[in-house]
């Protein structure tokens, strides 16, 4: 019988090919034959209490540097089929789909009619060959109590820099939903000394980004975690180019737009995303909410397309005290449309939890140790009236919000203030800050300057410097959070541990040791 363990151990295909006599039984570690259009596994995401997305990209040849994964130049019919059990005794739904070159032979199944907080078992069939099996899951009705989410988080995988054990070890929790905070991969071109070599450069077009996405996705381990839940995802700066900010680029070739726009187009082609979310050009509105019951709503935040450039150098950095321009109060992160629109989402919120998954700190961060002060001009530090905007509404809406932060490459957990100029103000939000996948290397549990750190921003409550994720479950009565490390990614299947645990309860934005 298929499980959801035996997903893990990457042995389902075997068992369904076995049972249903139709294509090739391949071994568990899938030792796909040269004709196999699935080597970039399978996906879902973006559950709603009746629907969900399912989503493969068939190639036969991942690394083509043409990024077209060595398909032919016509469009391919896609069969599929989504069950109740993990044998397909009981199909549900079943249908097909066109795989078009100019999609780059990407799926994208957009369900609706299921049942609510329900778990179903999906694959595709192409070219004679069965897919790998994914476990998804639908969202509990609106206003069930007493369903909880177990939710896993993280950010920065950069192929280069390390193994994506962190994904299996994550993986292994078999949450109900996944979130993917930014970075999913690095635009870089070639490392000097690189963990693990790359296929092709630097990505500056539509061939460079699909290449990049395709090498990922054929990565085991981020199959694995793909196929065990489904996935929300919002980008950061390098799924298009380091530092950009609005249409403005850190370097002036090729083309800006241009070259968002084939970002934008590749992004979308490999990520379980809705037709809402296809891209028109330069731009791709990627902010939107997930419902989970009476439980939670999870806010998924676009901080890099609409916001203001950097405050006082126009580049992304440090700035000192003296850069009164993160002070003026037109400033936004995330743009007069999706303010007022998050404004919305927490007003007429009825949840218990709103979560706020976005990219870069938004809790205020002194980074200079010792004398003097240093603020991020590209995290909210650097859009300090639109800061307070949210903050104001998340404590006039009286919300039990959580924000949950990606782009720094450590953990951090810390409690975000109603105006954090003012040493007397409360603390309206708690910030939970996954590190990352494997950028920046091994890391360190603490560096000499940790401690330091933490006694000059007395609102942070947690440092850990690995590679790794957050783990949370989320239930009416409170949000236990564990943050998992690992000691080791420049080599595979290092074990992940609890570096740090709390839990934060309805109507008290702090952080308490679990």
């Amino acid at each position: 019988m298929i499980t959801r363990r035996s997903l893990i151990a990457g042995g389902a295909s075997v068992g369904l090919s076995a049972a249903l006599g139709a294509a090739p039984v391949r071994a568990a570690a899938r030792r796909a034959p040269v004709s196999d259009p699935f080597q970039l596994g399978v996906a879902s995401g973006e559950p709603t209490p009746d629907g969900v997305v399912l989503w493969t990209r068939l190639a036969m040849n991942p690394t083509a540097l043409d990024g077209l994964g060595g398909m032919p130049g016509r469009p391919v019919p896609v069969q599929w089929q989504l069950a109740a059990d993990e044998n397909f005794r009981r199909v549900v739904r079943s249908g097909s789909e066109t795989a078009r070159p100019e999609s780059a032979h990407s799926v994208h199944v957009e369900l609706d009619g299921l049942d609510p907080g329900a778990e179903y078992f999906y694959r595709f069939r192409a070219e004679g060959e069965l897919s790998p099996v994914g476990r998804t899951l639908t969202a509990p009705a609106p206003g069930t109590r007493g369903t909880p989410l177990n939710l896993s988080f993280t950010s920065c995988a950069d192929y280069q820099a390390g193994w994506f054990t962190p994904y299996r070890r994550m993986a292994e929790d078999q949450p109900d939903l996944i979130a993917f905070l930014g970075d999913y991969v690095y635009e870089y071109g070639d490392y000097k000394y690189p963990v693990r070599d790359q296929a092709g450069g630097e990505c500056l077009d539509l061939a460079g980004y699909r290449l990049r996405h395709a090498q990922h996705k054929a990565d085991p381990e981020s199959q694995l975690a793909h196929a065990i839940a489904p996935w929300v995802v919002v980008w950061d700066d390098h799924d298009i180019e380091n530092g950009w900010a609005g249409d403005v680029p850190e370097q002036p070739d090729p083309p800006f737009l241009k070259r968002r726009a084939d970002a934008f187009q590749a992004y979308y082609e490999n990520m379980p995303l809705r037709r809402a979310q296809k891209p028109d050009g330069a731009a791709l509105r990627l902010h939107r909410s997930i419902r989970w019951g009476a439980v939670a709503n999870l806010h998924l935040l676009d901080t890099r397309q609409y916001r203001d450039l950097y405050a006082c150098t126009g580049r992304s950095g440090t700035v000192g005290p003296d850069c009164l321009e993160r002070f003026e109060p037109n400033r936004t992160i995330l743009g007069q449309e999706q303010e007022a629109w998050l404004d919305g989402e927490l007003r007429n919120s009825r949840a218990t939890w709103d979560l706020l998954g976005q990219q870069v700190f938004l809790m205020e961060m002194d980074w200079t140790n010792g004398e003097g002060r240093g603020y991020s001009n590209e995290g909210w530090d650097g859009y300090v009236a639109s800061r307070n905007r949210l903050t104001a509404a998340i404590d006039t809406y009286e919300r039990n919000a959580v924000v949950l932060t990606g782009d720094v490459h450590s953990h951090w957990a810390g409690e975000v203030k109603r105006d954090h100029q003012d040493p007397e103000s409360k603390s309206v939000a708690v910030e939970l800050v996954t590190t990352s996948v494997t950028s920046a290397g091994n890391g360190l549990d603490e560096y000499p300057d940790t401690q330091n750190l933490l006694r000059e921003n007395p609102h942070v409550k947690f440092f850990n410097g690995r590679r790794g994720y957050v783990r949370t479950r989320i239930t009416e009565q409170e949000m236990k959070v564990d943050f998992r490390s690992l000691s080791r990614i420049t080599e595979p299947y290092a074990p992940a541990y609890t570096s740090g645990s709390f839990v934060v309860e309805p109507g008290d934005p702090t952080l308490h040791p679990a």
